[in-house]
């Protein structure tokens, strides 16, 4: 007496694997814009005097296969607008926008219901 077992499935060849990572590729992605599009967003309504290049720099890399990154590309006076410069310190005044402590603050909140969203629309694939 013998027993064959034959499996198949998207478990099975890999596909569920391939989706998964989509799916993660695709939370990445989403957040990222989530959070360059709050940054902007807020320099939009927030800054007194806009010239247009600091929010032009504004990009999001890829920075790891798992990592993405929000930037100013190191405008110089980035730390300045953002009020951590060492500019801002010494004496009462200008004290910045917060602007990336504020998106990094919401992107943080809303990050893994993006993810979620994300994954929900690569569930398909997983299943088959």
């Amino acid at each position: 007496m013998s027993i064959e077992i034959t499996m198949t499935g998207p478990l099975f060849d890999g596909r569920a694997a391939r989706a998964m990572q989509d799916a993660a590729d695709a939370a990445r992605e989403d957040i990222a814009e989530f959070a360059e599009e709050h940054a902007l967003a807020l320099m939009g309504a927030n800054f007194r005097e806009p010239t247009g290049y600091y929010e032009s720099r504004v990009t999001t890399e890829r920075v790891a296969a798992d990592t993405s990154l929000v930037h100013d590309q190191g405008v110089v006076y980035g730390p300045w607008l953002e009020g951590v410069g060492t500019r801002n310190r010494p004496r009462p005044g200008f004290p910045g926008y917060s602007h990336w402590r504020q998106t990094k603050q919401l992107a943080q909140l809303r990050g893994p219901a993006i993810a979620d969203r994300a994954v929900q629309r690569h569930l398909p694939e997983m299943r088959g």
